[in-house]
């Protein structure tokens, strides 16, 4: 999304999970919102205060692996979450020990706490 001309607009409708989160920051700076569908005429660059964002690291499926590729799938896992914790970082202006702690564990935010996160730009009062 920040490749290409066009602004993006990103919305989250209800809940912007795991990638959905990744996704709904990555939207261009005050355009980045969440209302539920009801709302999208009236404030179309708002988050309302019911909509939920939860973040979280990267997982994969340890469990079903072989040796040799439990250790390739650990390895690129570390370099994706390297990747992901510095676009949060970039996108949040939050420092990068706050996003690494954040996404040590799911992490779930009202609308104003993914405000103040950096994840949102706008809250919509109704």
């Amino acid at each position: 999304m920040q490749f290409v001309p066009p602004d993006i607009h990103t919305i989250c409708l209800g809940l912007a999970a795991s990638m959905g989160s990744f996704i709904l920051v990555g939207g261009n700076n005050y355009q980045t919102s969440s209302i539920p569908s009801r709302l999208a005429p009236m404030k179309p660059y708002a988050i309302s205060k019911r909509c939920l964002v939860m973040i979280h690291q990267p997982a994969a499926g340890f469990y079903e692996a072989q040796a040799g590729e439990f250790v390739m799938e650990a390895e690129e896992l570390l370099k994706l979450r390297e990747i992901i914790t510095k676009v949060y970082v970039q996108r949040t202006g939050k420092p990068l020990w706050v996003v690494s702690e954040d996404l040590e564990r799911d992490v779930f935010m009202s609308a104003t706490e993914a405000q103040t996160h950096g994840i949102v730009d706008l809250v919509a009062v109704q």
